[in-house]
């Protein structure tokens, strides 16, 4: 899969918007400022395929990249304390009804902050595509703000933090060394490629 060929095709305020689900899609899911936008540019290799903010919250739309045959997903960051309550309520409904929706959800890529504990948002997330059965990877962010030690302090409290750990397949990734790039990469053209 190419992926420097994404380009940004549509973003969707409401459910009533979503482009029709002729496709495969991968879903990046977390918290507001993780790095979702910044993760879809380090894969598509572009500064500005994603727009990306220092101000959490920024995503309040579901953005859809077209890569070949493929959506990639961008869902708004949820659990940002600064937004109204009723703005969170609309991207909880939005995030929520995305999931529901029937569509071909091949893979949910959730997002969390190698640097801290998963939020209750994200145990929460976690949870919901467990009981829903929809096949999600980890991917850890910033990865590179830590060192080894805090690295290994960090992956061990994971183990004890989030729910079925030990089963899950989690990569670390940094968008300034790269780390992760590859492998994530070459996952989600496996997945891509089973369909043709």
């Amino acid at each position: 899969m190419n992926f420097q060929k994404a380009e940004f095709h549509t973003a969707c305020g409401k459910l009533s918007q979503l482009p029709a689900a002729d496709r495969m899609e991968f879903a990046f899911l977390g918290r507001s400022n993780v790095g979702k936008s910044t993760l879809i540019n380090t894969l598509a290799s572009r500064k500005n395929l994603a727009r990306v903010s220092a101000v959490p919250g920024k995503t309040a739309t579901i953005n859809f990249y077209a890569v070949e045959h493929v959506w990639l997903v961008d869902l708004p960051g949820y659990g940002y304390a600064k937004t109204s309550k009723s703005e969170q309520e609309r991207l909880r409904r939005l995030i929520t009804g995305y999931l529901q929706a029937d569509r071909d959800l091949r893979l949910a890529v959730q997002l969390i902050d190698m640097r801290h504990a998963p939020s209750a948002d994200d145990v929460a997330m976690i949870n919901r595509l467990i009981d829903e059965e929809i096949p999600f990877i980890i991917v850890f962010t910033k990865a590179d703000k830590l060192n080894k030690t805090e690295r290994e302090q960090r992956m061990a409290a994971f183990a004890e933090e989030i729910p079925c750990f030990e089963d899950i397949h989690a990569i670390p990734f940094s968008a300034k060394t790269f780390e992760g790039q590859e492998v994530l990469r070459e996952l989600l053209s496996e997945i891509a490629e089973e369909e043709e």
